[in-house]
């Protein structure tokens, strides 16, 4: 008589799971083709089963922020505030170049998740615990900004291609007729782009180093933030 087949093991879904393995699909697939019967498929399940869990892909998307958010690593105990700061900063960062979809999805939530908000939390508490008053802090979250998150608006960026196609390459020609227009009607932004594109002997290297100037320009902003704690800066001063 032959022996029972040993019967399959299923994992039992939880919302932490859903969430987890939607993180695991965006990074594979990519944020624009993740949707709840995508994800069901990948937990073989059928696509009702989810919505036990999560009521919505907005849902979805704010639990995956949450995900994300938990992987930064927490603020060090030491009174360096400066240390500290730039610290998590740059933890975030290479949380959001983990994880290349979540950018988008950080810019295009409007609802503070419980993850969110405690991150932002702990992220003020970072100065007002090392004797920042609340009226530097408040405007140092303003100049802070998206950088909090690991990530700014370059201003020499090329556009993102939400659909992950890449761009069509320009004709030689049609480039250097572009450039000699460029050249008359805004000659100052084509010195800075050539300059980047072409600075080989520079800090950065060939081109644009996304790293070097981020974290160049965060310096910046910590070097200023600096100077106005100690100075005792408020802002009644310049009113």
């Amino acid at each position: 008589m032959s022996e029972p087949r040993a019967a399959s093991v299923r994992v039992r879904l939880s919302r932490d799971r859903v969430l987890q393995s939607a993180v695991s699909l965006a990074d594979e697939i990519g944020i624009g083709e993740l949707s709840m019967r995508r994800l069901a498929q990948e937990l073989e399940v059928v696509p009702m089963a989810l919505y036990k869990h999560v009521s919505n892909k907005d849902e979805l998307l704010d639990g995956m922020v949450d995900v994300i958010v938990r992987e930064i690593d927490p603020p060090a105990d030491e009174p360096a505030w400066r240390d500290v700061v730039r610290r998590r900063i740059l933890s975030a960062r290479t949380v959001l170049r983990r994880h290349q979809w979540a950018r988008q999805v950080l810019e295009t939530r409007t609802n503070k998740t419980p993850g969110v908000l405690a991150y932002m939390d702990s992220f003020i508490g970072i100065f007002l615990d090392r004797g920042f008053s609340v009226d530097l802090t408040h405007h140092v979250m303003h100049a802070i900004g998206s950088r909090m998150w690991g990530f700014t608006q370059e201003l020499f960026a090329e556009p993102v291609d939400r659909s992950g196609e890449s761009a069509p390459e320009v004709d030689s020609a049609v480039q250097q007729a572009m450039l000699q227009e460029m050249s008359s009607r805004y000659p100052n932004v084509l010195r800075i782009a050539m300059a980047s594109s072409h600075d080989e002997g520079g800090a950065v290297g060939q081109g644009c180093d996304d790293q070097f100037e981020f974290e160049f320009a965060l310096d910046l902003l910590l070097n200023g933030i600096e100077r106005l704690h100690a100075e005792g800066w408020t802002s009644a001063a310049t009113s």
